[in-house]
């Protein structure tokens, strides 16, 4: 199936399953890939602007742009469906359809020049996450997946799509763990638990945010966590990690977008991550 942009001249080559909801998924692939390459028009400017939000996190111009710019197409497209996005205030809709946008995940990375940010994009149906997709701009990998559908990768927009899977590892002490910041851990009165995985896991590295995830649903990586984390940097994981056959759960073991962390993984080595995570001082709260 292909894909036009409004542009006339670029085409986005997707599998026949994208033409599933109504075109919404095909159509979240376009916006994904539309916003996320509106990024690059500033990544690595020294003269972009940083401000802090509320919760002193980074936001710049880029986030803005992208964010407004995936909430207009999808506006066009699919006018009775809602919106909710990290950066601008809820669009309610009619339908039984709602977007969930993150136009830079990992914004800390884009503003050090680091090309592993992402752009998220998910879609829920009656609050449910059915299909998500992450892309790296800067760098032009990408998978997305819908429910019963398979989920799906690409390394470049020159290459094929080809299905993704995660690992076979079976044991933490084979695993790649991921994160996305060390010290959201210890935020969380969780640092011994970090330790622990940290030490159990063969290795542990820093490709967090949306790539820690998509190297988690392609096999190369076992276990990706987030300490803290909002609705919009994990609905599209739900819908990735299950059909790459890995799972997605926040820290209680409970399949959800808004239990304020996650975990990603194989699911071969999933409930052993929670048994350690587990022991966090916070579980309670």
């Amino acid at each position: 199936m292909t894909i036009k942009q409004n542009n006339g001249e670029q085409q986005e080559r997707v599998p026949d399953i994208a033409c599933d909801h109504h075109g919404r998924v095909a159509g979240m692939i376009k916006i994904c890939v539309m916003a996320g390459n509106h990024t690059l028009q500033y990544f690595r400017k020294s003269d972009v602007q940083i401000e802090a939000k509320s919760d002193d996190s980074p936001v710049t111009v880029a986030d803005r742009e992208a964010e407004e710019l995936a909430r207009q197409q999808l506006s066009n497209e699919f006018p009775e469906d809602a919106i909710h996005g990290e950066e601008f205030p809820e669009k309610s809709g009619t339908s039984e359809y709602r977007w969930i946008i993150d136009p830079i995940d990992g914004t800390k990375s884009f503003v050090c020049g680091v090309p592993l940010y992402s752009t998220l994009i998910a879609l829920e149906k009656n609050g449910i996450p059915i299909a998500g997709a992450i892309y790296i701009p800067a760098i032009g990998e990408m998978v997305f997946a819908a429910e019963g559908r398979g989920c799906w990768y690409r390394e470049t927009d020159q290459c094929t799509w080809e299905p993704s899977h995660v690992s076979d590892k079976q044991d933490l002490k084979e695993s790649v763990f991921l994160t996305s910041q060390a010290d959201l851990f210890r935020e969380r009165k969780a640092g011994e638990a970090f330790q622990v995985l940290e030490d159990t896991c063969w290795v542990s590295r820093s490709w967090g945010d949306g790539y820690g995830y998509l190297m988690v649903a392609t096999g190369r990586a076992e276990v990706m966590v987030d300490a803290i984390c909002n609705p919009w940097d994990v609905a599209a994981m739900i819908p990735i990690m299950q059909e790459a056959g890995g799972l997605f759960t926040d820290w209680n073991g409970q399949n959800t977008h808004s239990g304020g962390n996650g975990v990603g993984s194989n699911g071969k080595v999933h409930q052993a991550a929670l048994s350690i995570l587990q022991t966090r001082e916070d579980k309670q709260s």
